[in-house]
């Protein structure tokens, strides 16, 4: 593996890739602005922090899985399968014998740990295909599962690409909707593997939680930084809470957050026992027992995160509503905490519990950053509880987001003599490419999509928008003064 060695001049730059949420076919708009980024940052590493799969997309609608433990392909979203009708991808008839399901162990454990088994031949239902063959032929699971581990490799490829060109390694963990696809993390872990530069160890605490040490630039190797990856899991809820909420979950996935009644996942007690252990690792290493300076990445943020913002009225623009146990409050940034250049597009989409990460972190000693994704519209950096908690927003453009200009990838400079005292900065695709997209009718639908009382409620406080809105009804009132004037 890749040792991580700080430059001759005590430089090491980072990049954070978020929310690349595409299929097998990665829109080349996600591919030229990861590649217009690495052009311009010339980074030692890249970072992937979750959800680089579009679990839901219909390519993978044969072997979707809305939580673990599920039978691939047995319950799709209603939008999916429309979306699966529009794309032109077909219903078939999974062969009823000798079909192996896919099953996962249930040992309280990360549930990305658990792993993938093969039972007997089971008698199974219909599911989806995304072949384009006019015959209905009946498939197997294995087939299935083999044709998915196929466009996994093709979405990795599609967005590794430019990274794999510029010869720079890379680290990935996991979100909420890689697993979704019906291949789960561990082995999500060994495709990744089998692409040149990635630092996935083969034997980390769970996927996507490990340490990447950074040496220092003298050859001595002393870590003088590292870099935390961690799982930050995905649903909470347990099977047959989720099932009694799968009715409404059909109806309205994206009013629900995908995430039923229970909310989104936590770190695994595990992963957070491991965040001050990997310290005293690294401190023996160095010899002197001292927690070395860390910057820990991950999907979901913790409730801290809302420590950042300030309540104000819900007549503020631009002020967004909070999320599940922060519902019925409005928040925007709190300046005097957060970085210049800091913004806020959505609620925070935290675990309903406070597992206690950010304690760990603090009595753990060392870090001084978390850094997240899985909110597509924020990208604020702010200090609280004694460590900076911040954003990198989508990069891609097959999923929900902010406008294009908006989009990007964050830039970390670290120096050796002080990595706490780094610099970050959004590189967007507004100042790498341009404007627009090639698809601004989906970039804007994606931006303005309304899924609910509280997301109609944040777009009318968008002051743009609330004006457009404001100037329309204007309009339509004096066509109806003129159409009464003119009976008269």
């Amino acid at each position: 593996m890749t040792n991580l060695r700080f430059r001759e001049d005590g430089s090491f730059r980072v990049l954070q890739m978020a929310d690349i949420q595409d299929g097998p076919n990665v829109l080349p708009d996600t591919i030229r602005l990861i590649r217009e980024a690495i052009r311009k940052a010339d980074p030692d590493l890249v970072v992937f922090t979750g959800d680089q799969i579009r679990g839901y997309d219909p390519a993978y609608i044969d072997t979707f899985l809305r939580r673990r433990g599920e039978e691939p392909g047995a319950r799709v979203r209603a939008v999916t399968e429309v979306e699966a009708k529009l794309r032109g991808i077909k219903r078939r008839a999974r062969n009823r014998v000798n079909n192996r399901l896919l099953a996962m162990k249930s040992d309280g454990s990360n549930p990305d740990v658990q792993q993938t088994a093969s039972t007997a031949s089971t008698t199974s239902t219909l599911v989806y295909s995304t072949t384009s063959d006019p015959q209905d032929v009946p498939t197997t699971l294995d087939e299935l599962m083999d044709e998915t581990r196929d466009k996994v490799r093709r979405t990795f490829a599609g967005f590794l690409g430019p990274v794999i060109e510029a010869e720079v390694p890379f680290a990935a963990t996991y979100g909420n909707h890689d697993f979704q696809c019906g291949i789960l993390a561990d082995e999500q872990d060994g495709i990744y593997r089998e692409f040149p530069g990635c630092l996935n160890p083969v034997d980390s605490l769970e996927p996507g939680t490990f340490a990447l040490p950074i040496e220092a630039s003298d050859g001595s190797g002393r870590v003088a930084m590292s870099v935390m990856m961690v799982n930050s899991g995905d649903y909470a809820g347990k099977p047959e809470e989720n099932d009694a909420q799968y009715p409404a979950y059909v109806v309205n996935p994206r009013g629900l957050d995908l995430a039923d009644s229970d909310g989104y996942g936590t770190p695994s007690p595990e992963a957070i026992d491991w965040l001050g252990a990997v310290q005293s690792e690294l401190g023996e290493r160095n010899g002197d027992g001292k927690p070395v300076p860390a910057i820990a990445f991950q999907h979901i943020p913790p409730q801290e995160f809302y420590d950042c913002l300030k309540e104000v009225s819900a007549w503020t623009p631009n002020a967004v509503e909070g999320a599940r146990t922060h519902a019925g409050h409005c928040y925007v940034l709190n300046h005097e905490i957060c970085r210049p250049g800091s913004r806020l597009g959505e609620a925070i989409g935290c675990a309903d519990e406070n597992v206690g990460e950010v304690d760990a972190l603090r009595e753990a000693g060392g870090y001084f950053a978390l850094f997240c994704g899985h909110d597509h519209k924020n990208a604020f950096v702010g200090h609280a509880h004694g460590i900076d908690l911040g954003y990198a927003p989508t990069c891609g453009f097959e999923c929900y987001g902010p406008k294009s200009r908006y989009r990007g990838i964050r830039l970390f400079e670290f120096h050796e003599s002080n990595p706490a005292g780094y610099v970050t900065r959004m590189l967007t695709w507004g100042d790498l490419v341009g404007r627009y997209s090639s698809n601004e009718v989906r970039v804007w639908f994606e931006d303005h999509c309304v899924t609910g009382a509280i997301s109609m409620r944040n777009e009318l406080r968008r002051p743009q928008v609330f004006a457009v809105l404001s100037g329309a009804m204007s309009l339509g009132f004096m066509a109806v003064i003129r159409s009464l004037v003119k009976k008269r």
